[in-house]
């Protein structure tokens, strides 16, 4: 087989919103504020060097210690999200935790993919095949797909992964979950104002203000990012504000409120380069994305309440509410039917309205501390999706013969009841098991009848489960098994009909299944102030759900016979003195097609035993903490990755990142009267390394590479108050 190789190797109106940030702190804030201990700005002494003695997560659907916990669970603390960091890019926040893939394609009309061993590495834009939670609060839709556009990465506290198969906890999703925390700040009341300029024009100031009156706390953070971004036609502008607000209603009940809102008022679309491109000129655009104008704005809002009663007995309520509405207009590159010209392209629009709900209630079956927990519960959803294609010219409709190409209105409905069981049935034995049914429905209702009437129905259930046991055989030494399985179904989009790209739903795709088996082990020895987390697991997913590409580019979705794929996950870290703290992380990821029969009209591909596109073999990340003389905050890390493939048939290979990459940042406090001050700044691939950090799996015509940046810096100050 002919291989294609790419060499990766190679030496205006935020004033009033700032203002009204800054401004809540003063209906926040007690009567006696000024009296107050002042925080430290990045919130840096929130997440100080020395090993908490319990950490414990939600993500889960439980409130445990880590220690005890039966899954590969990574979190992330305030330190390593915020401190000296331009709070811009997911990988931020995610790329120290094994398992997982952020492929940073640097394209704000796309956004970065997440993938959790494998899963949601096709996602053509938005997170697919991952679960997404926001203080709790679904950021999934319905159909599988989620949107992180809600997620300001300065505002938060905390990241928590769960990796495996999970839909037993949440319903559809294959890779597992991401849960992001707000940060509601402290007892005191703090303002933040967050200034960052860095290479390529990017520009971000953030506003945040927190505190508590009463029974209430509360946090507002007001964002601007605009960026000229570092390769051609790739300029973006994204705006966000987030609330929160948590109310004590007595002693046993709380309510917690969320707003979020996100704009996108221009995002240009580079799009993929071909081999030959990316050896010319790495930071070019895509000539076809340039003639057709290929670009997207977005809006979305979204406003969810959680509320949360422990019973006397122990056990608890929660009821979860949310709704959502995402209004899409997104110039594609993708040729519409002839007759055509150059600057001819697809201009999508899409008006979504979402919400959904989620009740559980906690019972111990005995009065024992040691008695089984009970959680019962039903969650449900909806989305509803207004999608027309239009024929475009440059971009947008304007010309007399760009008619409408498509118009139909699309229903997703989930129903999923689950009941889950944790038993202690030894001191040192925690055992936990999941059951859970969902049924999915998709309905189209097709409004552009020149081609037929295609409206239809499509439902699909799945059960799902898990069982997992932990025993603490010491602080050291905390061994898990767990046996989970998860189903994932196509996305509206995947769900297109195939060969024409007209309305209605594709009748023969199915939804994928996984069976997951894991074995881990976790452990912390004080005395070395060492911590360490390992897994090995097996997936066997069927019917696996693959991109395919017809005629003219247009992306079409059939499901592979399945795939197995074998992996290993550890982490360390180690205090090596009261002031430097060192931190490791490796994946190896052998993930195969175990059947796979492609038809090209009379030709059949067998593709068994070929390598899944998109994620590599070996990861590893290596960082320092330190805090140096004089109060400076150094944070060091270097990045290897091995190779990838960018296709099904295995026939286009990307290096991988050679002797690796090198990101180094740091930051100052000072005191400034009765605020603080903290310049900080940073230094992002530090050795110029030219690279591919992502790949469009499958892409039409060879367009698969997505380069990274060359060498670049950032400086930015923050004013705590």
């Amino acid at each position: 087989m002919s291989m294609a190789r790419c060499n990766a190797r190679g030496s205006t109106g935020p004033a009033p919103l700032l203002l009204l940030s800054i401004a809540a702190i003063g209906l926040l804030a007690p009567a006696n504020a000024a009296a107050q201990v002042r925080p430290q700005p990045d919130s840096a002494s929130r997440d100080s060097l020395a090993r908490l003695p319990e950490v414990r997560v939600t993500v889960t659907s439980r409130n445990e210690a880590l220690q005890r916990v039966p899954w590969s669970v990574g979190v992330v603390g305030v330190r390593d999200l915020r401190l000296a960091q331009p709070t811009v890019s997911f990988s931020e926040a995610l790329g120290s935790i094994p398992g997982v893939y952020i492929a940073e394609r640097y394209n704000h009309a796309v956004d970065s993919r997440i993938s959790v061993r494998g899963f949601g590495s096709r996602a053509n834009f938005g997170v697919r095949g991952v679960r997404v939670l926001l203080d709790g609060i679904p950021q999934t839709l319905p159909d599988g797909q989620s949107q992180i556009s809600n997620v300001e990465l300065g505002a938060l506290s905390r990241v928590e992964v769960l990796r495996g198969s999970a839909s037993s906890l949440y319903g559809n999703g294959s890779g597992g979950v991401v849960s992001f925390e707000t940060d509601m700040g402290g007892e005191e009341p703090e303002a933040r104002v967050r200034v960052t300029s860095g290479s390529f024009g990017m520009l971000k100031w953030q506003g945040t203000a927190s505190g508590m009156r009463g029974p209430a706390a509360g946090m507002l953070s007001v964002s601007r990012i605009t960026t000229d971004g570092f390769r051609q036609y790739s300029a973006a502008e994204v705006q966000q504000l987030n609330g929160g607000v948590n109310l004590a209603l007595g002693t046993a009940t709380t309510l917690g409120m969320r707003l979020h809102l996100s704009r996108m008022p221009e995002a240009a679309n580079p799009g993929a380069l071909t081999l030959a491109e990316y050896h010319e000129k790495a930071d070019s655009a895509s000539a076809t994305n340039v003639l057709r104008g290929a670009d997207k704005r977005t809006s979305q809002y979204q406003i969810g309440a959680v509320l949360r009663h422990a019973m006397r007995n122990g056990g608890s309520v929660t009821a979860t509410l949310y709704g959502v509405t995402r209004d899409v207009r997104n110039a594609l590159g993708v040729q519409p039917p002839p007759p055509v010209q150059p600057s001819s392209g697809t201009y999508n629009t899409l008006d979504r309205n979402a919400g959904g709900a989620r009740v559980s209630i906690s019972h111990p079956l005995g009065s024992g501390a040691s008695s089984p927990m009970l959680t019962a519960g039903v969650e449900w959803a909806r989305m509803q999706d207004e999608r027309e294609n239009w024929r475009a010219t440059g971009g947008r409709p304007v010309a007399p013969d760009d008619t409408l190409l498509l118009h139909q209105v699309e229903d997703v409905t989930s129903l999923g009841p689950f009941v889950q069981v944790a038993w202690l049935p030894h001191a040192k034995l925690q055992t936990t098991w999941g059951l859970r049914w969902d049924r999915t429905t998709f309905g189209v209702d097709d409004r552009f009848l020149q081609d037929g009437n295609e409206s239809g129905e499509r439902s699909m259930p799945a059960w799902s489960g898990h069982m997992g046991a932990s025993l603490l055989v010491s602080d050291a030494f905390v061994p898990w098994l767990n046996v989970s399985t998860a189903f994932e179904t196509p996305t509206t989009t995947e769900l297109q009909v195939s060969t024409d790209g007209g309305g209605g739903f594709n009748s023969e795709l199915d939804p994928q299944r996984t069976l997951s088996v894991e074995v881990g082990a976790r452990g912390t020895l004080p005395s070395a102030q060492l911590g360490y987390s390992a897994s090995v697991f097996r997936n066997r997913v069927s019917s696996m759900i693959v991109q395919f590409l017809e005629t003219g580019g247009r992306a079409y979705f059939i499901n592979a016979g399945g795939a197995r794929n074998v992996g290993a996950e550890a982490e360390a870290h180690f205090d090596a003195s009261s002031r430097v703290r060192l931190q490791a992380s490796y994946t190896w990821a052998r993930y195969r097609y175990s059947e796979y029969r492609r038809t090209r009209g009379a030709q059949v591909d067998t593709l068994d035993g070929n390598v899944l596109p998109g994620v590599p073999e070996h990861q590893a990340r290596f960082s320092v903490f330190a805090q140096l003389p004089g109060g400076v905050l150094l944070h060091a890390d270097h990045n290897l990755s091995s190779g990838l493939l960018a296709d099904d048939a295995n026939a286009l290979e990307v290096d991988g990142w050679g002797a690796g990459v090198t990101n180094v940042r740091a930051s100052w406090t000072t005191d400034f009267g009765r605020a603080s001050l903290t310049p900080f700044g940073g230094v992002q691939n530090l050795g110029g390394r030219k690279y591919v950090s992502a790949v469009t799996v499958n892409g039409f015509g060879g367009r698969v590479l997505e380069p990274a940046p060359g060498r670049n810096f950032y400086l930015g100050l923050e004013v705590g108050f």
